[in-house]
């Protein structure tokens, strides 16, 4: 019944969204219960980050977390969505900085054959010099991604042995209990990205 437990993280996440489309529409005061309380999603992990050192999810503990999964080959959304988040926290960091220092921007690989360690670290740091990027087993990131709720699928290689990876595109900020939030509107721009943050970080 894990398929059952993914399918039901997918339609909370999704109604989330579409929710989060309408919010601030009607001039109502901000509410004070998070979006994603009660919601599980998120498990322990053990990866490698950009620097081929482990990582485990209790190395976050006590810090918010802006977690995102994706993959540097992404000819994309990835790369559009990452410079959002990036941009976004700069914007927080420059209005708050003391506030701003207790997120950590995560970017999960899905691709862990290409993305090694030395393929991650000019990538992340393209997008912010704070971003932590993580990679692993095949099997491992599976099973993060699959306790995240994030869908991931190698699509057929083509001629010269290239293959795109679709997967799952939301962006989820973590408190410091390591319990979610708020999907972050990574879509947008990094002005609602910043105001999202401004909103949950304490």
């Amino acid at each position: 019944m894990a398929g059952d437990a993914m399918n039901q993280i997918a339609r909370t996440l999704c109604a989330l969204l579409l929710t989060a489309s309408t919010v601030g529409c009607s001039g109502s005061p901000a509410p004070t219960r998070a979006p994603l309380d009660g919601v599980k999603i998120g498990v322990p992990f053990q990866l490698i980050d950009q620097d081929g050192k482990p990582r485990s999810d209790r190395d976050f503990a006590g810090r918010y977390r802006i977690l995102y999964f994706g993959y540097t080959f992404c000819p994309d959304v990835c790369p559009t969505d990452l410079q959002t988040i990036g941009a976004g926290l700069r914007t927080f960091e420059a209005q708050d900085a003391k506030r701003a220092a207790t997120v950590v921007p995560i970017f999960v690989s899905v691709d862990p054959k290409r993305d090694t360690p030395a393929v991650l670290k000019p990538y992340v740091a393209a997008f912010h010099s704070r971003m932590v990027g993580l990679t692993g087993s095949p099997e491992t990131i599976a099973a993060v991604a699959k306790g995240y709720g994030v869908t991931v699928e190698l699509e057929k290689p083509n001629a010269e042995g290239a293959y795109l990876v679709a997967h799952s595109r939301f962006a989820v900020l973590m408190d410091p209990a390591g319990k979610p939030v708020v999907l972050l509107p990574a879509d947008k721009t990094p002005n609602d990205v910043a105001a999202e943050l401004d909103r949950w970080v304490k």
